[in-house]
């Protein structure tokens, strides 16, 4: 049986650390996904312009777009990366999910 000799809060520390590298991981998979659907959207309209029953459900793409790219800015900015303008030229961001970013979904108003 081998024993790990680390100090506790070394220990504890890897631990965070590899937490948070999961997290970032997940979050920036979760902004491709998002960052993906709205650019199917945007490819099968681009012959033609949105139609207006469309644009709900393309509004709704920008905003889910919107927060996962708040949520990957978050968490890299909790682990220290406080630079997002590496996010934007790697992930093509665009403006108006950049715009969007920050802003929390709103809920339906009860009846």
């Amino acid at each position: 049986m081998s024993r790990d000799l680390r100090p506790p809060v070394d220990i504890l520390h890897y631990e965070i650390v590899q937490e948070q590298a999961s997290a970032l991981g997940r979050m920036g998979r979760a902004l491709e996904q998002a960052l993906a659907r709205l650019r199917e959207f945007d490819a099968a309209h681009a012959a033609s312009e949105v139609p207006t029953s469309m644009q709900p459900a393309r509004r709704k793409l920008v905003m889910e777009a919107g927060y996962a790219l708040w949520m990957f800015v978050v968490q890299r900015e909790a682990s220290g990366l406080r630079d997002s303008r590496h996010i934007m030229r790697t992930y093509n961001v665009p403006g108006e999910v950049q715009l969007c970013m920050g802003v929390a979904p709103s809920k339906p108003a009860r009846s």
